[in-house]
């Protein structure tokens, strides 16, 4: 978390604020934020370059110069605004870009995991994600490409970035509710007509999940580039609904923990006694 959509939602946001400022300085208060190279170079780069677009690849926010690329990854509890330069800084936001209008670009990470690079080409960071799941190119062909000779569990393999790129815990459950597929079905056993309710269930909940700004748990941890927090989250199904009634049938949604990471499901709809012996 922050995720897809919501990375997605905070790129947009940015579009408007940064294409064509330019950069004036740079002050970094937490210097492992900076993950491509020391924060004096970092700065040193970066002055002086001009915003030509904001976009996104997989969870990554990605920042268009007239020279090299801006990268960053939220990780678990980033926050990117753009603020006056004179309004009192978090004391969380450990980098601050500021701009030639006044503004500042800020960063805030309370939990200090998220990551900021500043590389020639965006590949340098993104050379192994997967393909972009709402992209023209990712078919429905193609998905079924791609999961030829997987033989892992579903909900693990959709957390793979190598797999897809920028799904993680909330929308792969999701997904995967709403294709009717267990998190512990193996990706080989699925039938033509399961491949394809999954690869539409995956692309449905992500464009829902954008149309709605993101999801803001209960913990508040994601706002987009305005501070506002995002609308997924009441029309959430499984995710953290453990012990609430699954929307469709009423059976208690459960938990499960797989490959460390909390799973929920329905264990009506998305049932694994037809195939038992995926649960090895």
């Amino acid at each position: 978390m922050p995720e897809l959509p919501e990375v997605e939602t905070v790129a947009r946001g940015l579009q408007n604020s940064l294409v064509s400022r330019v950069i004036t300085g740079v002050q970094v208060d937490w210097p492992r934020s900076i993950a491509s190279s020391s924060p004096k170079e970092f700065a040193e780069r970066l002055v002086g370059r001009q915003v030509r677009a904001v976009g996104r690849r997989g969870k990554y926010v990605i920042v268009s110069l007239d020279a090299g690329y801006l990268l960053i990854h939220l990780k678990m509890s980033g926050r990117l605004r753009v603020v006056p330069a004179d309004e009192p800084p978090d004391k969380h936001v450990h980098v601050a870009f500021g701009l030639n209008n006044g503004m500042e670009l800020r960063f805030q990470d309370v939990r200090k995991f998220g990551r900021v690079y500043l590389v020639r080409e965006v590949s340098e960071v993104t050379l192994d994600l997967g393909p972009e799941p709402l992209s023209d190119e990712f078919t429905l062909e193609r998905f079924r490409e791609i999961l030829e000779r997987r033989t892992g569990r579903l909900k693990s393999l959709l957390l793979n970035q190598e797999f897809l790129a920028g799904l993680g815990n909330i929308y792969a459950d999701e997904a995967l509710y709403a294709a009717r597929l267990h998190p512990l079905r193996r990706a080989n056993t699925l039938a033509p007509a399961e491949q394809e309710h999954l690869y539409h269930a995956i692309r449905t909940v992500l464009s829902q999940a954008i149309a709605r700004r993101g999801t803001t748990l209960t913990d508040g941890g994601y706002t987009d580039a305005d501070g506002q927090s995002g609308g997924y989250q009441h029309q959430i199904a499984v995710y953290g609904q453990t012990g609430h009634p699954c929307p469709r049938c009423q059976t208690l949604v459960e938990r499960i923990v797989l490959s460390g990471r909390s799973t929920h499901y329905c264990p009506s709809c998305q049932s694994l006694n037809a195939n038992p012996s995926q649960s090895g």
